[in-house]
């Protein structure tokens, strides 16, 4: 109880300039720890040549609008052991080429790309060199001279 009236007797003999001086170190002290566990954080970028990726964007969406007009959209599907990507009957019997980009947004290291080399119409990727997240799959390849696009978001868990 004392000690409860000697703090209270302390506060009310600080002057409104010690009170002010005390809550503006406070903020400093506050905004400082702030900037340094900002800075503690791990940023990924989505890509490290951002700006020449986005000048490509267009050929991107030109293909995107090729893939839209296909009889059904590349199928994947994920059991434990592999991820199997379907491409619609319309490449059955054509030479099909590029790549498939599983990109991890929780972390870039665990990004993978494979090249297009289908069996059957049907590219099967082996589970081992994956994690259990969720990855944004994009799919460009090409057919005839003609290119496609299609992404896709898949949950990979045991």
């Amino acid at each position: 109880m004392e000690l409860n009236n000697k703090l209270k007797l302390i506060i009310m003999k600080l002057g409104w300039g010690w009170k002010i001086a005390i809550l503006y170190s406070c903020f400093v002290v506050m905004m400082v720890t702030l900037v340094v566990a900002s800075n503690r954080q791990k940023m990924d970028l989505v890509s490290k040549n951002y700006y020449e990726d986005e000048l490509m964007f267009q050929k991107t969406l030109d293909a995107g609008k090729n893939q839209a007009g296909l009889s059904k959209p590349v199928l994947i599907h994920a059991d434990k052991d592999s991820v199997t990507i379907d491409f619609p009957d319309e490449f059955r019997s054509k030479v099909l080429s590029g790549d498939i980009c599983f990109y991890s947004p929780a972390n870039e290291d665990w990004d993978k790309n494979f090249k297009i080399s289908t069996n059957n119409n049907i590219v099967t990727i082996s589970r081992k060199s994956l994690h259990d997240t969720k990855y944004t799959i994009k799919i460009n390849c090409a057919v005839d001279g003609k290119k496609y696009y299609q992404e896709s978001e898949i949950q990979l868990h045991s």
